[in-house]
């Protein structure tokens, strides 16, 4: 599992500009089966998004995130071996 975290670098009115967009590229990675869980930090200075999948991809994914492309936010990608979860979130030992 891959902790996505993202840090706004620039003004929350910056990142409003481009929150569209970037919800959209958040929608399309739950339809690739990648995003788990995802929300705003409080306060709001960035984001975490949960992920699965492969690591070389997901970096790809994250690449191509309208806040990277904008400059309005950087991610810091965490790699987490999960070994005990709670009955029905299994998916996270992935």
């Amino acid at each position: 599992m891959y902790i996505l975290s993202l840090t706004y670098v620039k003004p929350n009115d910056e990142a409003d500009r481009h929150m569209e967009r970037h919800t959209a590229w958040v929608k399309e990675g739950y339809a690739k089966g990648w995003f788990l869980a995802s929300g705003r930090k409080v306060p709001r200075n960035g984001g975490v998004i949960l992920a699965i999948g492969d690591r070389t991809a997901i970096e790809a994914y994250v690449a191509a995130d309208p806040f990277i492309i904008h400059g309005v936010a950087e991610y810091d990608i965490t790699e987490l071996a999960v070994t005990t979860a709670v009955e029905g979130l299994e998916i996270l030992k992935r």
